[in-house]
């Protein structure tokens, strides 16, 4: 199993490639939850995510043979970047083979860093599939996403950085896919500061560990459905395992739900941008899926911040209506002029502001001298919401809350 003694083997050989990242105090996050929390900002990492510190300490401990013929990999995304990188640095052609609908910013990205791109399969499980068929027609060294020693020890260097910036830490809450991140930072925290707490964070769509945990070995789902595609793993690995069941103390998930409002939290209080693996130790945090006690020192690892725009778009909806910021209503009025204004009216003396107006005169669920409206409106929380709806039906409207 892991030791320490791999993990800062694996410190000297990513030091030239892997930036030590932040450790930041959050006044924010603290005042919510009355702990003292620091994130550890690992999306400011080469690459954008941690994926790059096992990938590099694999690739240097290839032999010749093995950097002449290659390497292979399947990956969301985050591990093709940091592979990709990995092996331009140290001469080594790279093949990566990504799920068809991985996040176009990630396919782009690691190109760019000089993999050749293969596309295959619904999701990382079937990537995985084709790219272990390549690894044996064309002779390459498959880099596993996480299920390697030395890719665990590579991300566990992570774990040392934060015992050395924030040496009175408490509890450290990693996100969990398929557990290499974990695996390494546990074992670190393990050896160094066995009193300190690691919790890790799986997303409901994607909850493999805990299965895994109840029955006392891997799980694998039938299927993944999250935002937060760097966790997106139908199982955890056979060597982070018993990793996971040993050294972790707790393991908790949250919703997409939950996730969106963390990446806007980000976003808007501490001007961070993470994709939603990165946010799921913050949604723990915030929503209380552990306990926590008051001035405890907490680190939520923020692992990558390489988040779709198409995605971010549909994740920043989600979280401002989860917050109450967003509504969209459905109503009918009369179509004659001056209803639509009778409407606004009610909506305006409420201060609630107006993004979008649609009507449709032609659902066959209204009358015919109806029309049907939608209203897109900004809204100030979740009281604000509940009494613009109230006063608009007050004055007779039937109402309907789309989202």
């Amino acid at each position: 199993m892991l030791e320490l003694a791999d993990i800062l083997e694996a410190r000297e050989r990513v030091r030239e490639t892997a930036r030590h990242t932040p450790l930041s105090y959050s006044h924010t996050y603290s005042e919510m939850t009355g702990a003292e929390v620091h994130l550890k900002l690992e999306n400011f990492q080469r690459t954008g995510a941690f994926k790059i510190r096992g990938a590099t300490n694999r690739i240097a401990t290839l032999s010749a043979a093995e950097k002449e013929a290659g390497v292979v990999t399947a990956s969301a995304g985050n591990h093709a970047q940091g592979v990709a990188l990995a092996a331009s640095r140290a001469g080594v052609d790279s093949k990566i083979v990504m799920p068809e609908d991985a996040p176009i910013s990630k396919v782009k990205a690691t190109r760019s860093y000089g993999a050749e791109i293969v596309l295959h399969g619904a999701d990382y499980a079937e990537a995985a599939e084709r790219a272990h068929e390549i690894e044996r027609e064309e002779g390459r060294t498959y880099v596993h996403a996480f299920d390697d020693e030395y890719v665990m020890a590579g991300q566990g260097t992570l774990g040392l950085e934060i015992l050395e910036d924030c040496p009175d830490v408490d509890t450290v809450v990693v996100p969990i896919g398929g557990g290499g991140l974990i695996g390494g930072i546990a074992t670190a925290i393990e050896a160094k500061a066995p009193d300190v707490r690691v919790i890790g964070v799986q997303s409901e769509g994607a909850s493999s560990v805990a299965d895994s945990l109840e029955k006392g070995e891997v799980v694998s789902l039938d299927g993944v459905e999250t935002i937060a595609d760097g966790i997106a793993t139908r199982s955890v690995g056979e060597r982070t395992f018993p990793i996971i069941d040993e050294r972790v103390d707790e393991v908790v998930t949250v919703s997409d739900e939950e996730v969106a409002m963390a990446v806007v939290y980000l976003l808007e209080r501490s001007k961070t941008m993470v994709e939603g693996a990165g946010a799921v130790p913050l949604a723990a945090l915030l929503f209380e899926r552990f306990d926590v006690d008051p001035g405890e020192t907490v680190v939520p690892v923020l692992s990558g911040g390489n988040i779709d725009l198409n995605l971010l778009t549909t994740v920043i909806v989600r979280g401002l209506v989860e917050t109450g910021r967003y509504l969209k209503i459905r109503t009918v009025l009369k179509d004659r002029p001056g209803a639509l204004e009778e409407l606004l009216a009610v909506i305006s003396a409420h201060r609630a502001n107006i993004y979008a107006i649609q009507h449709d005169r032609t659902s066959r669920d209204i009358g015919m001298s109806d029309t049907e409206v939608e209203i897109d409106l900004e809204t100030r929380g979740h009281e604000h919401v509940a009494d613009l709806i109230a006063a608009i039906e007050e004055r007779g409207y039937e109402v309907e809350a789309l989202v």
